[in-house]
This record gives structure tokens, sequence and C-alpha cells, in this order.
């Protein structure tokens, strides 16, 4: 009974794609596609199949590539429009339409060249790790979509890990998210120093949370926390963690000064399983409280949680809100383009180690609270508690 809950509660959102789609397209493009140029760092193996660029299996060293992704003209927000087969049609679907493995030097330096063209406010990296349960074809379309409905006008790069993108592999995932922590700092480091971008920003989903915040809880350990002052918004989507563990993350970041966004839903179903898995224990990204004086206090720290509770998609699990609302993508893209996400890093640890460490600690359940939300699509900034609210049960 468990298994069946666990295969029903945390299988990825949507359709899966075909086996062949990274393979390109020979199809021109129709007038309205959008190719997406992405960079790939992955700790993935490559596998025998050459329809397949990266598998799920460990790899003991960094691979890299370049893939390009065409978004059809009539693409909804929100969405990702899969071939029913490998050959997809352009003008329907999202398709590839080049890929080409990278050496690490190339790697860089095909990204150093991206930030290059850009105007000079657009000369930013967006790093994107994924979550749980993900194949490489969906981290690689799922952020395709990202950059193109959020509008982001920077280079992005995925990291991807060695999920194998199966449900009852949860075990095998978490650890191989933790096993590539090291490798995630190393890509962090080179983008700081080598890609000439002003500032790199860090979008994570789910598991990936987990893989984010132990990497860059090594970095502060190590005094490097902020990459040199290059690390701009931080975005937590569904964070897949311990409560516990996240407190303890958030005290030895905080210090950073980095401005960091976490979108939160109570009804994230697959967040509840995970919960369920781990032994009853609540996941930072399902948990919510209104208290109106930590909301404060958070926004006073750089911390920004938005609830998506109330928001509505076609995800049937709710846990790839983030993605699949055409609000909340378009949200992330506006803290993409502000220019200030480096800045703003003051004082108030104390403040906020009492929350972390008190205040919500007394809460039941409690996690996290909410000076944004998003209700039915439109955005409410205000920082004030307010009823509806969803608290841990």
């Amino acid at each position: 009974m468990a298994v069946a809950i666990v295969a029903a509660g945390l299988s990825a959102c949507g359709g899966r794609p075909p086996k062949g789609v990274m393979e390109p397209v020979a199809t021109p493009l129709p007038a309205g596609a959008k190719p997406v140029p992405l960079f790939v760092a992955t700790t993935r193996a490559r596998p025998k199949d050459p329809l397949l660029m990266f598998a799920g299996e460990r790899s003991r060293s960094l691979d890299f590539a370049r893939v390009v992704i065409s978004v059809p003209p009539d693409h909804v927000a929100g969405e990702i429009e899969w071939p029913r087969s490998a050959v997809g049609d352009p003008a329907q679907h999202f398709v590839t339409t080049d890929r080409s493995f990278l050496k690490d030097e190339t790697f860089i330096d095909g990204i150093r060249k991206a930030v290059a063209s850009r105007p000079p406010g657009e000369r930013t990296v967006l790093l994107f790790i994924h979550g749980y349960n993900t194949m490489f074809e969906e981290a690689v379309y799922r952020l395709a979509q990202i950059v193109n409905d959020s509008g982001f006008k920077g280079v992005p790069v995925l990291f991807t890990w060695p999920s194998r993108g199966q449900v009852l592999q949860y075990p095998y995932d978490r650890e191989s998210a933790i096993f590539s922590r090291d490798e995630l700092e190393e890509i962090m480091n080179q983008i700081a120093r080598k890609s000439g971008a002003t500032k790199f920003d860090v979008l994570a989903h789910s598991m990936g949370n987990m893989l984010f915040m132990e990497t860059l809880r090594q970095a502060a350990i190590r005094g490097n926390g902020t990459f040199g002052g290059k690390l701009g918004e931080v975005m937590l989507a569904a964070p897949d963690i311990d409560i516990d563990v996240f407190r303890k993350q958030i005290r030895t970041v905080l210090p950073l000064r980095i401005p960091i966004t976490i979108f939160v839903s109570a009804d994230d179903k697959a967040l509840g399983i995970s919960k369920f898995v781990w032994g009853g224990e609540a996941r930072a990204g399902a948990t919510t409280i209104s208290d109106p004086e930590i909301l404060a206090r958070l926004e006073k720290n750089n911390i920004t949680v938005v609830d998506l509770s109330d928001v509505k998609t076609d995800d049937r699990t709710n846990h790839g809100k983030f993605a699949a609302s055409p609000q909340v993508v378009q949200l992330i893209g506006k803290r993409l383009a502000a220019d200030g996400g480096v800045k703003g890093r003051g004082a108030g640890l104390g403040e906020s180690l009492a929350i972390f460490g008190g205040a919500v600690g007394r809460t039941v359940g409690g996690a996290v609270a909410l000076p944004a939300t998003i209700v039915g699509g439109a955005v409410d900034t205000a920082t004030q508690g307010h009823s509806g609210h969803h608290e841990e049960e």
C-alpha cells in the first residue's frame, strides 16, 4: 500500500518525453518558433544508447553539453508541449534543434561568449537545478520552458544530477543529489570567476534544493558563500528538505545576506508523500504560518516566502506550480530581471536566528512565513499577515 501511495504522489508532473527527443529535428523552424540555447553541466554518466545524451547513472567526473530547444509558436505558458514521438513537429511541439558535448574549457568559454553577446543589463546567468524523478530530457525541456515563459534574457545553465527518473528510486536519487555537491560548487565557482556575468541567480526545485542548500552551506563554511559577490537571487521552489535540516542550513547561510525566495504550497501532494516516507517529518516546501511579526523579520533579512497554496494548475501533484503557473513563472522572471540582486545585504542575523530556532520551532509543524501570496493569479506583496493561510496539521 505504501509503495502504491508513493508511486501516485511522487511521480513526475505531466507526460513524459518519448525516447529520442534529444535528437535534433531536420525540419525547418516555422515562423514564431523561439530557439532557447542552454548550457549543461552534469554528474550523469553517458549511456551506450546513442539516442540518449545522459542517463541516470553516476559519473566520476563532470560532463558538459550545449543544447538548443525550440518552443512552438502557439506555446501555452506553463506547459511543455511534448511530441508524441521522437520526431516532433516544431510547429506544435518543443523539439531539439541542436546538441553537442563539450569539454570543460569549451563549456565555460561558451558561457563567457554568450554573456558577452548580451547588452550590459542582461549579462547574467540563471543556474537551474531540477528535482527528484527527473529524466535528463525533462530537465532540459523544463528549463527551456521556464526561460521562455519568464522572459529571462541572460544565459541559462542547467546543472543536472543523476536522477534515474523512476518513482521508486527515491533513495538513489537523494544520495545522487548529495553525491553531486562538490561538482555543483565547482560549477558555481567557474560561473562566478570566469563567465564575465555580473551575477548568477539560482532556481532549484524539490530535491534539487537539498543539493543546492548543502552546497551553499559548505561554500559558506569555506568562506566563499557569496562566490565573490556574484551570487544573486536564490529561489527555492517546493524544497523537499526536512524542516529541522532546513533550519540548520538557513542558520549557516543567513549571514551571507543573499536574497532568498521560497515558494511553498500547503497542498503539495508530492511533499506530503515525502513527509510520509520520512516518518512524518515536515518538509520545508509544504508548511506555512502567518505570524506578522515573523513576516517583518524575514523580510528584513532578505527572505521572501511566496505561498502558492491557492494557485491552481494542471499539475495534479501541485509540486510544479513554480513552472506550471504562468503568473508564478512571470514572477520568477521579475525577480531575475531585478538588478539589485547582490545588493541590500545588511545586519539582522541575530533576529533571524531567533526566528528559525525559536518562534518557528514553537509553531506546530510550522516552517515558513508568508510575506507575499499569489491568489487567483494576482500578486499581493503586502508584508502583513492575513486570513486564509494554511498551517500544517
